[in-house]
């Protein structure tokens, strides 16, 4: 029996959490999953109720169980208060408090939805590749930060900083996962004028001496981004810190025709992991039935596959989702002008029928 933290959060986040939860009581009710879930709050949601954006009883609930599947946070209407109570430090706090430091982001163009890629077809197709982001450290957690009043005018400040052992467990993550899949891996940096990330070229290089069957190669961030859009297969798998990663995943995503379609976890040294789509919690569609919740429904498939040791389930949710796109159905987001546009709960009806 494992037990999953429910976590929908704010916007859209709070629709395709719901069709997530469809398939999870499909394969409780068919499949002997055995998962039992429980629910919390996190985010703007969490600060309406507690005044704080990760409340306590979240954090108590996360230590209990096995792994988190996360919806989304944030909104226009919670950007005004102090930093600290915003939605995204609630995200933020939940990383840090559960270190989980590896974010595994795939980038995999459907075949179907080879023609919904802003890219040539033959640019994209049978794109598949893997970034691994350093999640917990760098210049978004980096000491010190802050706004001051310096000689007459506003100075902004954050500090980018790596230490040895955080770069080498995040590289040893890299490196496995390397192993599994085409053995290639390409560390992405600007050691050309960071010193932060001559260190982390120099450690990136002392773990490779690990994995003699991995081929390890080097990037600079801005030609990795570059790379990314000229010949995105050329990669395999990418290992980066939070900051590149950040930027270099959300332009990996748009590869696959619409970011609505893809996971991520966030993994700690335990397996302990937080599941979540890669979009955004979309305020300007959210309460529509619009949203796309094949991301959501593919987080659960990296959930039992990373952490839960249900790969079978993890596979029959992932060729359902194949399916229901052979098909031809699809939400706006992933839709040609010929295609069957269907909503949110739609979609996840289609899914489970699909599991069948």
């Amino acid at each position: 029996m494992s037990k999953v933290l429910i976590l929908p959060g704010d916007g859209i986040g709070q629709e395709i959490i719901i069709q997530a939860l469809k398939v999870i009581d499909h394969l409780n009710a068919n499949d002997d999953l055995g998962m039992e879930l429980t629910h919390g709050l996190v985010g703007g949601s969490a600060y309406n109720e507690t005044k704080s954006p990760l409340p306590p009883a979240t954090l108590k609930a996360a230590h209990e169980c096995d792994s988190i599947l996360l919806g989304a946070v944030g909104g226009y209407q919670w950007e005004g208060l102090p930093r600290d109570l915003r939605p995204e430090r609630g995200l933020l706090g939940l990383r840090a408090e559960m270190d989980l430091f590896a974010n595994l982001r795939p980038a995999i163009l459907y075949p179907q939805l080879a023609t919904a890629s802003t890219l040539k077809k033959e640019v994209v197709s049978g794109l598949d590749l893997m970034i691994v982001r350093e999640l917990v450290a760098g210049i978004y957690f980096g000491q010190p930060r802050g706004i001051e009043e310096r000689m007459g005018e506003r100075y902004g400040f954050n500090t980018a900083t790596y230490t040895e052992s955080e770069i080498k467990r995040i590289a040893h993550s890299a490196f496995k996962i390397a192993q599994k899949r085409n053995k290639r891996l390409c560390s992405v940096d600007k050691a050309n004028v960071l010193e932060v990330c001559e260190l982390w070229r120099e450690v990136i290089i002392e773990v490779g001496k690990d994995y003699p069957d991995v081929v390890l190669s080097h990037m600079y961030v801005d030609n990795a981004a570059m790379q990314l859009v000229k010949a995105p297969k050329q990669f395999d798998v990418i290992v980066t810190s939070n900051l590149f990663g950040d930027v270099l995943s959300d332009c990996a995503a748009m590869l696959t025709g619409s970011i609505g379609m893809l996971p991520s976890a966030s993994l700690n040294k335990d397996g302990f992991g937080m599941y979540e789509p890669i979009h955004g919690s979309a305020p300007d569609i959210a309460g529509k039935d619009i949203a796309n919740p094949l991301a959501s429904i593919l987080s659960v498939s990296m959930m039992l596959r990373y952490s839960l040791n249900q790969t079978p389930l993890a596979n029959k949710i992932d060729l359902a989702v194949n399916r229901v796109l052979d098909q031809g159905w699809r939400t706006q987001d992933i839709a040609n002008p010929d295609d069957s546009i269907i909503g949110t709960n739609q979609m996840g009806d289609l899914v489970v029928a699909a599991l069948q």
